[in-house]
């Protein structure tokens, strides 16, 4: 059984590796950061967020399929009514790994147009390429041309991020906990920003608060270059975010996440921004 056990700890580290790797080519600030904050062997990644849409081919539950299966379960339902998205959330029963939050967008909530434009982006996946464990970096798997990121950029940032980016990590998190320098969200913050890598302020600096168990900031995203059909543009890629957990009353830390809080955070790729 311990064999077993150090298996998967083994295989869910190894993917998390190679999540991290694809995320930091479009990401480089995130890594600049992990530099920043790090005393050595202290940053452990509080979790990781994946965006997708509800088509059954790709939804919320086929993502987590890779993930239950490294021993991962379902440990939270979130719904988010003005970004038109569900959510969940998953926990391992070791601790040391991260977290993983899953959002997809209720694409039947568009307009046809939009649908369509989605639809046909699916249709491009070929089958076996979702069942390998590598999908989770993979990005994406079809070309979009620049008309039809801006028609879907008018209708939902979120549907234009999944359409450019595809399948990589939306965002990895430092856990402000395990810092052996830091302890306040506070004094991260202020770190991140010296650094010269500006925050997301919609909601303030800090969303959440001791009271719900969970503060969170976290960076804006990157720019980085993404090809369309019919040429290149320089758009928000992906960003880092900070989470500092409060203990419940028997004493565990808090695991969950806050649906308020983490409203704000998706527009941290926002083009407007």
């Amino acid at each position: 059984m311990t064999d077993t056990i150090s298996n998967q700890h083994q295989q869910v580290t190894d993917l998390f590796s190679n999540i991290w790797n694809n995320y930091i080519e479009v990401t480089p600030s995130a890594h600049k950061i992990h530099q920043l904050l790090s005393s050595g062997t202290d940053l452990i990644n509080d979790h990781v967020a994946y965006r997708t849409f509800d088509i059954a081919k790709v939804n919320l539950d086929t993502l987590a399929a890779h993930l239950i299966n490294l021993g991962y379960k379902h440990s939270g339902d979130y719904d988010f009514s003005s970004k038109k998205l569900n959510a969940k959330h998953f926990e391992h029963s070791d601790t040391t790994l991260p977290k993983v939050f899953i959002s997809e967008l209720r694409v039947a909530e568009f307009s046809v147009e939009a649908q369509t434009i989605i639809e046909n982006m699916v249709n491009a996946i070929d089958e076996s390429v979702i069942a390998d464990q590598s999908f989770l970096y993979s990005g994406t798997h079809w070309q979009v041309s620049k008309e039809d990121y801006q028609t879907l950029l008018g209708e939902s940032e979120y549907a234009a991020w999944v359409a450019a980016w595809g399948y990589r990590a939306n965002h990895f998190t430092v856990s402000i906990n395990h810092l052996d320098n830091y302890n306040c969200i506070d004094e991260v913050n202020a770190v991140v920003k010296a650094g010269g890598f500006p925050l997301n302020t919609t909601g303030g600096e800090v969303k959440g608060d001791a009271i719900v168990k969970l503060e969170q900031s976290s960076t804006m995203a990157d720019k980085a270059t993404v090809k369309f059909s019919d040429g290149e543009a320089e758009i928000p890629s992906c960003f880092y975010e900070f989470a500092k957990r409060y203990p419940l009353d028997c004493g565990n830390l808090y695991s969950g996440f806050v649906a308020a809080s983490a409203d704000k955070i998706f527009e941290s790729t926002n083009v407007a921004a």
